[in-house]
């Protein structure tokens, strides 16, 4: 991994940049790598323990924080690295028999309706007529076509719903603002508390993930449609 500072050359000179998510550890290094950018007037870090606080499962909050960044808008770049693998204690379910209801709806509440609702609240102050770019962390095994091994029910389920909002916001999206780019990002396998019970050290850096990441959007062109990327600027079947 280089010194050298990354630059959002597709942005306008001096953007402003918002990352929700901001406390985990992709969302801390995204936004890391976008205050040292000298190209941004500004990156926003937004999380449960900032002030004001971004709660996936309160759209109250998401209100509030879209009234917070008001004073900052236009936006240009908005980075959402929220989500959760691991949710109120309970992993992953690896059979039918594991599955709750409650649980499978937690995990859509905060994998795939909690960011929508922040892109509810968040797309109005993208700037028009600009390029500009919503990226969302999403997962390989979001993909229907790519599903080969089974489990995982409701983070599956969660981020292929996801996948298919983001689609569905992008095609109306194109309408209002036809230089936005829409991208579903596959991050790798990163080293962080929602991955290490499952990998324990193995995987990229935080830091390395989200350097790639930001190079990838920055070169996705704009198509009316959403993008379903992994880190290495690959496609991935929806």
């Amino acid at each position: 991994m280089t010194d050298n500072p990354l630059s959002m050359s597709s942005l306008r000179d001096g953007y402003t940049a918002v990352v929700l998510g901001a406390s985990g550890a992709l969302g801390k290094a995204c936004l890391h790598h976008l205050q040292a950018d000298p190209r941004c007037a500004r990156a926003i870090g937004l999380s449960r323990g900032s002030d004001p606080a971004l709660v996936l499962e309160d759209e109250s909050s998401l209100a509030h924080c879209a009234a917070h960044l008001r004073e900052h808008a236009p936006l240009h770049l908005v980075l959402d690295a929220t989500g959760a693998l691991t949710i109120d204690g309970r992993g992953p379910e690896k059979r039918l028999e594991d599955l709750d209801a409650d649980n499978l709806l937690r995990a859509m509440q905060i994998n795939a309706l909690g960011p929508m609702l922040a892109m509810k609240h968040l797309l109005p102050l993208l700037a028009k007529n600009e390029h500009v770019i919503w990226a969302k962390m999403s997962a390989r095994v979001g993909s229907i076509e790519d599903n080969h091994k089974g489990g995982w029910y409701g983070y599956r389920a969660s981020k292929a719903a996801l996948n298919m909002l983001l689609q569905t916001a992008a095609v109306e999206i194109a309408r209002r603002r036809p230089l936005a780019v829409i991208a579903a990002l596959q991050p790798g396998t990163v080293r962080s508390r929602l991955s290490q019970p499952f990998v324990g050290d193995e995987g990229l850096a935080p830091e390395e993930s989200a350097r790639r990441l930001l190079h990838v959007i920055d070169r996705l062109p704009p198509n009316g449609r959403a993008h379903f990327v992994d880190h290495l600027g690959n496609s991935i079947p929806w």
